[in-house]
C-alpha cells in the first residue's frame, strides 16, 4: 500500500485557505486532512498547496496549430475563417501525430496547474473520411498520451452528423469527424475499452453542437452517456445564435433546454451568447458554463456574463480548447480581465465569502471543472483523488506574501516565470522544479509531428 505524507504551511481546502496541515495520501487518494498541526521528520514539507485545475475543455489536436492563424486573410477574419484553416489543418495528421501532439499539450497542461483534462475528441476517422480498422484508433491515440503524461483523463467522445442546423449535408472539410448513430455507438463502445486501463478515466459523449446534431439525435444517443458527464458547445457565435433563430424560431440555448434533460451531468461549452431568460433558466437546470477564456478571446467569440451566471448560482469551470495557451492562471487571469473590460470595474471574480480573486476563481473552477469532468466534487478533501499543484515560495512574484497573497500573484504576476514548482496527479508526482519527465522528449516528437505537417 503507497503512502504519502505531506505538510503545507499553508494550504487551499475546499472551505478556504488553512495554515499547518498535514495531508496524508493513500493509494492515490486523500485519505486524512488535519488541520493545525506540527510537521514531523518523515512529512515532506511544502510552504504552498492548492487543488489541481480540471481543464474541463480540450481539443488536443489543436496544440499543433496555435500560433499559425494570426495572420489577416483577404477579407475580415472571424471564428469561420479559423475554422476552415483548422479543416486544412487537420487534413493530413496521421495517428502518430494525433499522440505526439497530444503528450504535448497534456504535458504543458501539467506544468501549467491543469491535472485533469476533458478531451473533447472530435477527430475520428482516416483522412479519406473512413473509419480505422479499430473506430477507436485515435481515441486510443488521446488515452496513451493520458498515460504517458500522467494526467487523468475525461473522454468526451463526439458526435457529429451535419454541417449546420436542420440536419445539412456535412462538408468535405468534416468527414474525419462525421458518424451517424450507429457507428456512433460503436465507437462509444470502443473508447471505452481504450481508457479501461488508465486509473480513474472517465467515458463521457459529446454532441459537437446544434448545428452538428440535430435535438432527435440527441436525444437518441444520452442513454450512450451512461451516467457520465455530456458536453456541447453552444452559443459561441452570434453567427450561430442567429442561425438557429432563423431555423427554428429559438435561441440555441433556449433550444437545448426545450429539448432536451439538461441536469447537472452536463458542460455547456462557452454559452457566451445568451439572454437574461438563458442565463436564468441554464444555471437552474444545474448544468455547468465550460468556459474558455484565452480561446475566446483569440477567437474573438465575446464576453460571458460572468456576474449574473454567478447570480443566478451557476456553476463554471474553465478550459484551454484551442491551446492559444495552456495555463490554468492564465485561464483564470483572463476571465477576470475580460470582466473588467466589460464592466469597467476591477476583482470582479471576488466573492462575500472570498474577497481574494483568485483564491474565489480557483475553488469555484475546481468544483465546476470537477462536476463536467465526471466527479461529483473536487479538491482537496477525504475520499478525492490526491491532485494538487505545489507553488514555489521563492519565486520573486510571490516572496515574503501571504498564501491568499502568494496565490494572487501566481495569477496576476507570475506568467513568464511560473510559480509553480510541482503537480501531483493521484498522488504521484508529474511535474517536479517546474518541469515533466518527459519535457525534452515530448517537445521534439512534437516539433517533429508539426513540421510533417507544415510542408508543403
Amino acid at each position: 500500500m503507497s503512502r504519502t505524507d505531506l505538510w503545507f504551511a499553508s494550504l487551499l481546502l475546499p472551505e478556504g485557505w488553512a495554515d499547518d496541515v498535514r495531508l496524508t495520501v493513500i493509494e492515490g487518494r486523500v485519505a486524512s486532512v488535519t488541520q493545525g498541526t506540527a510537521a514531523v521528520p518523515t512529512d515532506e514539507r511544502h510552504e504552498i498547496g492548492l487543488p489541481g485545475l480540471p481543464n474541463l475543455h480540450s481539443h488536443a489536436f489543436q496544440r499543433g496549430m496555435a500560433g499559425l492563424t494570426e495572420r489577416r486573410g483577404p477579407s475580415e477574419d472571424s471564428f469561420w475563417t479559423w475554422r476552415e484553416a483548422m479543416y486544412r489543418f487537420v487534413d493530413r495528421m496521421e495517428p502518430d501525430d494525433v499522440e505526439a501532439i497530444a503528450a504535448q499539450a497534456f504535458l504543458e497542461m501539467l506544468e501549467g496547474g491543469f491535472t485533469r483534462v476533458g478531451e473533447f475528441h472530435y477527430l475520428h476517422h482516416a483522412p479519406t473520411g473512413a473509419a480505422y480498422d479499430d473506430i477507436a484508433e485515435l481515441a486510443g491515440r488521446i488515452a496513451a498520451a493520458a498515460s504517458a503524461t500522467g494526467i487523468a483523463l475525461t473522454l468526451l467522445p463526439v458526435f457529429y452528423a451535419h454541417a449546420g442546423f436542420g440536419g445539412q449535408p456535412a462538408a468535405p472539410g468534416q468527414r474525419r469527424f462525421v458518424n451517424d448513430v450507429e457507428r456512433y455507438g460503436r465507437l462509444i463502445e470502443a473508447s471505452r475499452r481504450a481508457v479501461s486501463s488508465l486509473p480513474d478515466a472517465v467515458l463521457g459523449i459529446a454532441p459537437h453542437s446544434l448545428r452538428a446534431a440535430t435535438p432527435a439525435e440527441i436525444t437518441t444517443i444520452l442513454p450512450l452517456a451512461a451516467g457520465g458527464p455530456i458536453h456541447i458547445h453552444i452559443a459561441e457565435q452570434t453567427k450561430e445564435v442567429d442561425d438557429c433563430l432563423a431555423w427554428s424560431g429559438l435561441r440555441p440555448v433556449e433550444l437545448l433546454l426545450d429539448h432536451a434533460p439538461v441536469d447537472a451531468r452536463w458542460c455547456l461549452v462557452h454559452a457566451t451568447h445568451m439572454n437574461d431568460a438563458e442565463y436564468e433558466y441554464a444555471a437552474q437546470s444545474g448544468a455547468v458554463a465550460g468556459l474558455c477564456p484565452t480561446t475566446e478571446a483569440n477567437l474573438g467569440d465575446g464576453i460571458f456574463d460572468f456576474a449574473k451566471w454567478r447570480g443566478y448560482g451557476g456553476a463554471w469551470g474553465v478550459g484551454s480548447d484551442s491551446h492559444a495557451s495552456v495555463n490554468a492562471a492564465e485561464e483564470l487571469l483572463m476571465l477576470e480581465y475580460s470582466q473588467r473590460l466589460g464592466k469597467r470595474q476591477r476583482n470582479v471574480g471576488a466573492s462575500a465569502a472570498q474577497p481574494h480573486v483568485a483564491t474565489a476563481l480557483t475553488l469555484e473552477a475546481v468544483q465546476g471543472g470537477a462536476r463536467a469532468s465526471g466527479r461529483a466534487v473536487g479538491g482537496l478533501a477525504v475520499g478525492q483523488q490526491a491532485d494538487f499543484v505545489v507553488l514555489d515560495a521563492s519565486h520573486l512574484a510571490l516572496q515574503g506574501l501571504s498564501a491568499p497573497d502568494m496565490l494572487s500573484a501566481h495569477v496576476f504576476a507570475s506568467h513568464r516565470t511560473s510559480a509553480i514548482d510541482a503537480v501531483w496527479v493521484a498522488g504521484e508526482v508529474r511535474v517536479a522544479a517546474g518541469r515533466h519527465a518527459l519535457h525534452t522528449d515530448a517537445a521534439a516528437a512534437f516539433v517533429a509531428a508539426r513540421t510533417q505537417l507544415l510542408k508543403d
